[in-house]
């Protein structure tokens, strides 16, 4: 018996979601505090996020600015995982400065691990930062019956990934957290 195609296995995945987003930046949380909406902090990877994935006809139900802090991600994560979103995206803190706390705060609530996520992203983004790409350590993974993926704070960084990897994966993501 043949192998069914990723066309077929993914035709009968919805085709537009639910997405929480979390920016992480003490500098503009200082800055702006807790704005509802990207483009009232001057965030431009979270606005970044919306336009992107609003375009593709996703719903964007949940956006929380934080900063970098263990109990500030956490709680924004807990809350954006109560909240009707399908899928939770966190921007910033993946990187390696002493401050970077996402991967430390999320990472070890991750029920399972995507690891060809952070792969798939890093390959991708040689092209575009070359081997810089070490630095980052984007990641992904369930919780909650939710995929949860930490990306970089860039705006290029979001893009890429939004673009080239979540959107077009993001029914069959969540048809398989679902079964």
């Amino acid at each position: 018996m043949k192998e069914p195609t990723p066309e077929i296995h993914k035709k009968d995945a919805k085709k537009s979601f639910s997405f929480a987003l979390i920016t992480i930046s003490t500098s503009r949380y200082e800055k702006y505090g807790n704005p509802s909406f990207p483009y009232e902090a001057e965030d431009l990877s979270g606005r970044a996020m919306k336009e992107l994935l609003e375009a593709a006809s996703n719903n964007v139900s949940f956006y929380r600015l934080v900063p970098d802090g263990k109990d500030e991600i956490l709680d924004a994560l807990f809350a954006a995982l109560d909240s009707s979103a399908d899928i939770v995206v966190t921007s910033g803190g993946t990187g390696l400065a002493p401050k970077d706390l996402t991967i430390e705060s999320v990472a070890p609530l991750f029920e399972k691990e995507i690891p060809g996520f952070g792969e798939l992203f890093r390959f991708k983004s040689l092209e575009e930062i070359g081997t810089s790409v070490i630095l980052t350590r984007a990641s992904a993974g369930v919780i909650k019956g939710k995929a949860v993926f930490c990306l970089p704070g860039s705006p290029n960084a979001v893009k890429l990934a939004l673009s080239k990897i979540i959107i077009p994966e993001a029914g069959h993501i969540v048809r398989h957290v679902r079964e």
